[in-house]
């Protein structure tokens, strides 16, 4: 059966839920609780996206033998009280129900633990709107081989999705290349945490402001779909 619509992926912090401190909080407090000095607002707002551990080394300076306990910290207070100070974005969840009724697959792909971004889709009550949850490793104590990349957290939405064809929806440059990577598309969307230029230099087909807005756009790229399937069906093509 020719496949008409082409399933959304979607980042997590900064495109669907904003932390609201409750992720950079959490590193100035684990940091704090070694000794550690803490980066300025800007830097700690740089850290939301990538993946935790080559944050926390390279722009956090944290010494490779204080990592494991600094994730360990950050991921009590953030299990305990960031979780609760984050908050969907506007439109955001009313865009998701709309393509959930319309029978339009999205999935999550993040670099934020698996089992962790299912508890905070849960906390916000859109768990049930995603056909996939996809994460790195929960150990993301590890600095080789584990977490995985975002890359990889991609590919492995789109084998749940059983597509190869997808766009990705996001707020950082690794969405992007993750994307581009996976022959995708990417979406960025302006309310995230991305400095200025950095999602047009990574190749983002398009910035959005709004949820309506990325919404209207998703749309117009599906009837496009539709229209080329149905022309491959039309010439009797397969």
């Amino acid at each position: 059966m020719t496949q008409t619509t082409v399933p959304v992926i979607f980042d997590l912090d900064g495109t669907l839920v904003d932390p609201a401190g409750g992720i950079t909080d959490g590193i100035a407090s684990a940091l704090r609780a070694v000794g550690l000095p803490v980066p300025g607002q800007d830097l700690l707002h740089s850290m939301i996206g990538p993946k935790l551990s080559d944050a926390l080394l390279n722009v956090a300076q944290v010494p490779a033998d204080l990592l494991d306990e600094v994730i360990r910290l950050y991921r009590e207070y953030y299990v305990a009280t960031g979780i609760a100070q984050s908050r969907i974005y506007p439109g955001v969840r009313e865009v998701l129900e709309a393509f959930a009724a319309a029978g339009l697959p999205v999935a999550v792909a993040t670099q934020k633990p698996q089992r962790l971004a299912r508890t905070v889709l849960e906390h916000h009550g859109v768990d049930g709107l995603f056909h996939g949850i996809h994460g790195s490793a929960d150990d993301e104590s590890a600095v080789q081989g584990i977490p995985l990349g975002k890359t990889e957290i991609i590919a492995a939405a789109l084998r749940d999705l059983d597509t190869q064809h997808a766009v990705m929806v996001g707020d950082r440059a690794q969405d992007v290349s993750g994307a581009i990577a996976n022959g995708l598309d990417c979406i960025g969307v302006a309310w995230g945490f991305a400095p200025d230029g950095e999602l047009e230099e990574a190749g983002a087909v398009a910035i959005v402001e709004t949820a309506e807005g990325l919404a209207e756009l998703i749309g117009r790229m599906q009837a496009v779909h539709a229209a080329a399937m149905s022309g491959v069906t039309n010439d009797g093509n397969v």
